[in-house]
């Protein structure tokens, strides 16, 4: 992935939740990228605080949000 037209879509506390998401949105046909500050697994202890990120294209932000938040949209809906 292009990380100079990447934005951040979402942000988890730990990889396996931000891995989840990201394959939900592959799944979409959307090219989404998982990264956390933990020196390349090296340093575990340092993804606190909602530090795994999942980026996707610039150009797919809008569509990748939608699906990211459909399940939001839908609790509110009972």
């Amino acid at each position: 992935m292009d990380f100079e037209n990447a934005v951040v879509v979402a942000s988890f506390e730990n990889p396996e939740t931000a891995e989840a998401a990201a394959s939900l949105l592959r799944s979409e046909g959307i090219d989404a990228t998982v990264s956390a500050d933990d020196a390349g697994g090296e340093l575990p202890n340092l993804d606190f605080g909602r530090a795994v990120r999942v980026f996707v294209p610039a150009a797919e932000e809008e569509f990748a949000r939608a699906i990211l938040n459909q399940g939001d949209e839908d609790a509110g809906d009972q």
